[in-house]
């Protein structure tokens, strides 16, 4: 996993930088954005069950609603699987981020952010058929999602940006698109 996750990164930083060349005008406005990730972590109420972090895949659509502040829709997957199940957490909701660079006077090709996360996870589970314990002990977790981050973007291009985005749930790096 991770030597394809390195590939996509360098194939979609040599598009990127392609781009650049042709273009040099990095847009202050935030949103309008598609944000791709890929990390680790989970929500407290399941991955509390299991005892460690799990990969993760996130994508979010962020619009811009104030100066500085987005909203962006997110949905996360990531599965577990042992001997007597296998579940399918998907938490769904929506993350407000606020955007620091005026404050922190970063650069024309950064954006540092604060941002924090509400929503439901919805866990499907299947259990193996030869099971015959307590099936409704991994389903008494509270869906609510409550994720808390720190973040920053750099600008490969007008259309390309990477991130990293850490949190007290679920930390990714990815690729935004505008």
């Amino acid at each position: 996993m991770k030597t394809l996750t390195f590939t996509i990164a360098l194939v979609l930083l040599t598009f990127g930088t392609n781009l650049s060349a042709q273009r040099h005008s990095y847009s202050d406005e935030y949103g309008h954005t598609l944000n791709l990730g890929l990390g680790i972590g989970g929500y407290s109420g399941y991955y509390g069950y299991i005892g460690h972090t799990l990969p993760v895949f996130d994508i979010n659509y962020e619009f811009e609603v104030a100066r500085n502040f987005t909203l962006a829709p997110f949905l996360t997957l990531y599965s577990y699987s042992d001997p007597n199940y296998t579940a399918l957490v998907t938490p769904i909701g929506v993350k407000g981020s606020y955007y620091l660079d005026q404050l922190l006077h970063a650069g024309s090709r950064w954006n540092f952010y604060m941002a924090g996360s509400l929503g439901i996870a919805i866990v499907n589970t299947s259990w193996n058929a030869n099971y015959t314990g307590d099936r409704s002990y991994y389903t008494a977790a509270n869906p609510l999602y409550l994720d808390f981050s720190i973040g920053t973007r750099y600008h490969v291009s007008n259309n390309i940006g990477l991130f990293l985005d850490l949190s007290t749930g679920v930390s990714t790096i990815g690729i935004s698109i505008r």
